[in-house]
C-alpha cells in the first residue's frame, strides 16, 4: 500500500489542502510555505502508533493543540488530518479521519475518528460511550490494540512510515543520535550492522558501484566492527600509492555521506520515505540521477517516496507534471496545486523546456530578485 491521498485542515500553514499522491511526489515551494509542516502531518500520524507514542505524546512533540492550529483558521478551528491508503486498483482501501481540538491550550482531544474499509465506515468516535466518560477522547482508536483490531493494518502501515534528513555531522559522532530510527541519519550505521551479513554484503555492493561513479577514487567500501565492538563504514580510496588508503566515516565528505544515506534508505522495505531536501551536499550532476533512482527503487521495493525540493536538477526529464506539487502562499494560507493542472507548464514542457526550469519559477517569491540590491553594510 502507499499512502494516495492526503486531507489536511487548520494544519499549521493549511487551512484546507487536499492532494492525491503517487509511487513518487515531489513537493516544491517557497522558504516558509510549508513544506516540512505537510510532512509533518504524516509523521503525526506515525507517531499515534509508534511505540512510547500516542495522541498525547505526539501533540506534545510538536508543542501543543496551538501550536499545531493554523494561525488562519477561521470559525471551525479544530484540526484534522484524512489519508486513504491502497493502491492502482484500490486506491481507498482504507481511509481515516482523526479530528481533534485542545482539551486545554496543549492537550488535545479527540472530536471525530472515522475508519473506512473499501468505502464503508468500520469504526466512528466520539460515540455514546465517549461521551460519557470523556477521559476516552484524550487517546485514538488507532493507538490502542485492543480497539484496533479491525483496521489494524492502517496502523501497522503507519508504523513502517521513515522520514529522513541526514545530518553527516551525527552520522560521524553517534553519540549525538537520536536512537533508533533516528530521522537526522545518526543510527545509519548501526542499522547496517544489524541487517542480516547476506543483505548487507548485496546492499553495501551496490552502495560501493554508486559511490565509486559519485566520488572520486573512491573504490571499495565496507563494514569493519573495531575493537570495542563499535561498527563503522570504511571506504578506499585510490591515489598515487598503490595500496591506496582507507578512511572511516568519521573523514567522509557531507555529500558522500548524505549520498550514503540516501541510498541505505531505499534499500529497506518498510513504508513510505519522507525525504527533506535530498539534494544538499550533493553535486547537480549527481542530484540529476537521484529521480531515476527513486523511479527504480520504488519499481523494485513498491515503497512510496514523498521528496520536498528546491532543486532544478532533482527534477530531472524523468519526473511527470503529475508527481510534482506546488505549494502557493497567500493572505488565506498555504494552497497545493498539482503541476499538471497548470496549463503553462504543460505547454512548456511539450515546447521541450526542462521541467525543473519550467516549474521553478512557480514557487520562487514574487519579489526574490530585490534581495540583490540590499545592502548589507549601510548604517
Amino acid at each position: 500500500m502507499r499512502i494516495t491521498r492526503l486531507k489536511l485542515q487548520n494544519w499549521r500553514n493549511f487551512t484546507h489542502v487536499e492532494m492525491t499522491l503517487g509511487q513518487r511526489a515531489f513537493i516544491l515551494g517557497p522558504n516558509a510555505s510549508g513544506k516540512s509542516n505537510l510532512l509533518d502531518a504524516l509523521k503525526f500520524l506515525r507517531d499515534l502508533v509508534a511505540v512510547g507514542g500516542g495522541l498525547q505524546e505526539a501533540v506534545r512533540l510538536r508543542g501543543g493543540v496551538g501550536e499545531i492550529r493554523s494561525f488562519m483558521a477561521r470559525q471551525k478551528s479544530n484540526i484534522s488530518v484524512e489519508i486513504d491508503l491502497g493502491d492502482n486498483e484500490v486506491p481507498s482501501r482504507w481511509s481515516y479521519l482523526l479530528e481533534i481540538r485542545a482539551l486545554d491550550k496543549k492537550r488535545p482531544i479527540v472530536v471525530q475518528e472515522q475508519v473506512w474499509q473499501e468505502g464503508v465506515k468500520i469504526t466512528t468516535r466520539n460515540d455514546s460511550a465517549d461521551r460519557e466518560d470523556e477521559a476516552r477522547l484524550t487517546q485514538t482508536a488507532l493507538e490502542q490494540v485492543n480497539a484496533n483490531k479491525a483496521f489494524r493494518p492502517i496502523a501497522e502501515f503507519l508504523n513502517s512510515l521513515r522520514y529522513l534528513h541526514v545530518v553527516p555531522q551525527i552520522i560521524r559522532d553517534p553519540s549525538r543520535s537520536a536512537g533508533r530510527d533516528d530521522p537526522f541519519g545518526g543510527d545509519l550505521i548501526e542499522r547496517i550492522n544489524a541487517t542480516s551479513p547476506k543483505t548487507r554484503n548485496a546492499r553495501l555492493k551496490r552502495m560501493e558501484e554508486a559511490l565509486k561513479i559519485a566520488v572520486p577514487q573512491l573504490s571499495d567500501l565496507e563494514l569493519e566492527v573495531d575493537e570495542k565492538g563499535v561498527p563503522h563504514l570504511r571506504a578506499k580510496y585510490n591515489h598515487w600509492r598503490p595500496q591506496g588508503a582507507w578512511q572511516r566515516e568519521e573523514r567522509f565528505s557531507d555529500g558522500t555521506l548524505r549520498l550514503l544515506g540516501l541510498i541505505w534508505a531505499l534499500q529497506e522495505p518498510g513504508g513510505p520515505l519522507l525525504l527533506e531536501e535530498p539534494e544538499l551536499s550533493l553535486n547537480d550532476g549527481v542530484v540529476a540521477c537521484l529521480a531515476p533512482m527513486f523511479a527504480r527503487a520504488t519499481r523494485r521495493s513498491k515503497r512510496q517516496v514523498i521528496v520536498t525540493t528546491h532543486s532544478e536538477a532533482l527534477l530531472s526529464d524523468s519526473v511527470h507534471l503529475s508527481e510534482i506539487h506546488l505549494l502557493q502562499v497567500d493572505e488565506q494560507g498555504t494552497h497545493v496545486k498539482s503541476a499538471f493542472e497548470v496549463e503553462i507548464l504543460n505547454d512548456l514542457v511539450e515546447a521541450g523546456m526542462p521541467v525543473g526550469e519550467a516549474v521553478l519559477p512557480q514557487v520562487t517569491a514574487k519579489h526574490v530578485g530585490q534581495l540583490s540590491f540590499i545592502d548589507l553594510l549601510q548604517s
